[in-house]
């Protein structure tokens, strides 16, 4: 290429010198306008997308809300009788009021054009503000049996205040901020240094969930996140060395964290021995929730004991209209009734992957995929939780379990989704 400038210039000689100069200019200025306009560049701003929503996943979500109320209502009555508010009605109250708001959210978030989320102080500012709201949990959280996963904001759970878990919201704000950084600051490529970056944004969240004794968040966050950087088109070995570094600061971290005493994690060893004597019928305080999930699943059969007439949510299974409310459902509905919601998770997760394969851009795709797949990872660890297929790690399941402000959470996330939907051509 140099040569054939140097060619061009010397046979424009007779011509004038002018001609020549412009020659050599042109990749200067070239250049400059170049880098001119990567600073006139926009961030993405607040704009609406009036698009068709797949009403598809719209529909599944709906069905799968109204089914986790009725079924939530059944398993929490009893609960909410032996509170010290002896209202039956409490957990269903919670949930209905966070559902409609959480409809409403879900559709007024699908009109935005996603392409907000890409824009950059928004992203760093979500991203540090999420992150500092967990660190502050881990210290100065709420302590339940040993574990500071919970906030209130406005008094005590007791008393009516507000209590939130940081950690549901890191869920899609981790997903959005590693989606940003596949598709905006990588689209270049990937540079030996840039997995530094990542390095950080795992180690920050996962040393969080090790104070807070999340071990289910420390999972669902890793899986979760690796699963992105994958679909995001990161490098196989790329992504094997992000875990080794990532494995070997996890197991540095523990042993300095259990050495110091700092937080108490043998716990998790008990989970895993407690899978074993579940099965043997023998009871014991580490697997007795377990054992009495396994109980109310064979005592449903294929068609149940009928709606309201469960046995075990009298005070024999603990967390019943939480991470247990599967156990409820099949004990209630029968087989039968548990596979509709297989069958339901597995539509919003197929729907959910055809969205992002649509999706108009490489971030909309890793966004939508993300989402999907921690609506279905999760769902798929309680269910396998409750038939003693994982260790008991207190994963709730999404739009079934009682909680309000993680349903809002979810039912945001699946507006997201519907936004995206908004811009494909389905």
């Amino acid at each position: 290429m140099a040569g054939q400038r140097y060619n061009y210039i010397l046979s424009h000689e007779g011509e004038g010198g002018s001609e020549a100069a412009a020659s050599v200019s042109k990749p200067v200025s070239a250049e400059k306008n170049a880098k001119k306009e990567k600073k006139k560049t926009k961030e993405p701003g607040l704009r609406f997308y009036d698009g068709n929503l797949d009403m598809v996943f719209f529909a599944v979500v709906i069905v799968l809300l109204v089914y986790g109320i009725i079924m939530m209502f059944s398993a929490s009555y009893i609960a909410g009788l032996s509170s010290p508010a002896h209202d039956g009605y409490m957990y269903v109250r919670t949930q209905g009021i966070a559902a409609v708001a959480g409809v409403v959210m879900m559709v007024i978030i699908s009109f935005f054009d996603y392409h907000i989320l890409m824009n950059s102080k928004l992203v760093l500012i979500g991203f540090l503000g999420g992150l500092g709201l967990l660190t502050y949990t881990s210290f100065f959280g709420d302590a339940v049996a040993g574990a500071r996963r919970w906030i209130t904001i406005g008094g005590s759970p007791e008393g009516g205040g507000l209590s939130i878990q940081p950690s549901e919201l890191m869920k899609p704000i981790m997903i959005i901020f590693l989606a940003f950084l596949l598709s905006k600051v990588q689209s270049a490529g990937f540079g030996k240094k840039d997995i530094w970056r990542y390095v950080f944004v795992f180690s920050a969240i996962c040393l969080n969930m090790v104070l807070q004794r999340h071990m289910s968040g420390l999972l669902l966050m890793v899986v979760i996140g690796f699963m992105v950087l994958f679909i995001g088109g990161m490098p196989i070995k790329e992504i094997v060395r992000l875990g080794v570094i990532l494995g070997v600061l996890g197991i540095v971290g523990i042993a300095v964290i259990s050495a110091l005493g700092i937080v108490d994690l043998s716990y998790v060893l008990d989970r895993f021995t407690s899978m074993s004597t579940a099965d043997s019928g023998e009871m014991t305080a580490e697997n007795w929730q377990t054992a009495q999930s396994l109980i109310a699943i064979g005592s449903g059969g294929w068609f149940g004991l009928g709606f309201g007439e469960s046995k075990q949510k009298y005070n024999w299974l603990p967390e019943s209209q939480n991470d247990f409310i599967i156990s409820v459902i099949v004990e209630e509905l029968g087989y039968l009734g548990g596979l509709v919601v297989i069958i339901l998770f597995g539509l919003l997760i197929y729907r959910g992957f055809y969205i992002a394969k649509k999706a108009p851009d490489k971030f909309g795709m890793l966004i939508t995929a993300g989402i999907t797949f921690h609506i279905g990872i999760q769902a798929l660890l309680n269910i396998g939780v409750a038939c003693n297929a994982f260790p008991n790690t207190g994963i709730s399941l999404p739009f079934f379990s009682s909680g309000g402000t993680a349903l809002l959470i979810q039912l945001a996330e699946m507006g997201v989704v519907l936004a995206v939907s908004r811009q494909c051509e389905i």
